[in-house]
């Protein structure tokens, strides 16, 4: 689990949401001659979250929970396929973000509406992984820059980026916009409550890399396999919250 990622460089970092990358490697090697575009394994994972949705409105949660995992792995392979063919995408990365929220809103929905929760409760706790979900994005980019120069993801996106000779200027400009108008307050809030970091952003890395989808999905499978998926709520609002409280402070010290 615990897994020494290229994208970082030469850092040495435990990242414990980066668990299924080296299957991702292999997958995106597979790929790197084939006609399969970075964009079409995003359409992928996103198709297989919605089908994980109405797995959950079905009650066939196990299931459901480890296809999950699957696309966490599917969700990697994307940005592995991107650097092995050595074309980062501004769209790339927009979109990936845009797919992934999607996908994260119907499975909640999903779960709410098998567990009868109340309409606050599901939003409350779509918020609170966004927000974790950010947290981790943050200090990954971070890292990510310092580590291997990449810096195709920014921490202020608010700067419109000039695409990249393999990608049009006006989808890039498009994809920009969507992510500024629906994701970049997450990116301010974040950046606001993060503080200046401590010198190696090690610990920030490592403890806010455990609200990834990565290491979510297993915790979220474990759950589904003893059957209590209904602690959800305890774990979004009440766990995972708790630790970001802790990287929040670690990164203030």
């Amino acid at each position: 689990m615990f897994v020494r990622v290229k994208k970082y460089g030469d850092r040495n970092v435990i990242d414990l949401s980066e668990w299924g990358r080296p299957f991702a490697r292999v997958i995106a090697r597979f790929l790197k001659d084939k006609p399969v575009s970075v964009i079409q394994v995003t359409n992928l994972h996103l198709l297989l979250t919605l089908f994980c949705a109405w797995l959950i409105l079905e009650g066939t949660t196990v299931l459901a929970c480890f296809l999950l995992i699957v696309k966490g792995i599917l969700d990697a392979v994307d940005g592995e396929l991107a650097r092995i063919r050595e074309r980062p995408s501004h769209v790339g990365r927009y979109w990936d973000t845009v797919a992934d929220t999607i996908g994260l809103i119907a499975v909640m929905w999903a779960f709410g509406s098998l567990f009868n929760w109340e309409p606050v409760l599901t939003f409350a706790l779509i918020l609170a992984t966004l927000f974790q979900y950010s947290l981790f994005n943050h200090y990954s980019i971070l890292m990510r820059t310092l580590g291997s120069g990449d810096t195709t993801s920014r921490v202020d996106e608010r700067i419109k980026p000039t695409a990249y000779s393999w990608e049009k200027q006006s989808s890039v400009n498009f994809f920009h916009t969507i992510y500024l108008v629906f994701f970049s307050w997450q990116d301010w809030f974040i950046s606001k409550l993060s503080g200046k970091g401590s010198e190696h952003l090690v610990f920030e890395l490592t403890v806010s890399s455990s609200l990834g989808f990565g290491m979510q999905s297993l915790i979220i499978f474990a759950l589904a396999l003893f059957e209590r998926l209904s602690y959800l709520p305890e774990l979004i609002l009440g766990v995972n919250m708790c630790l970001m409280v802790l990287v929040f402070l670690r990164s203030r010290m």
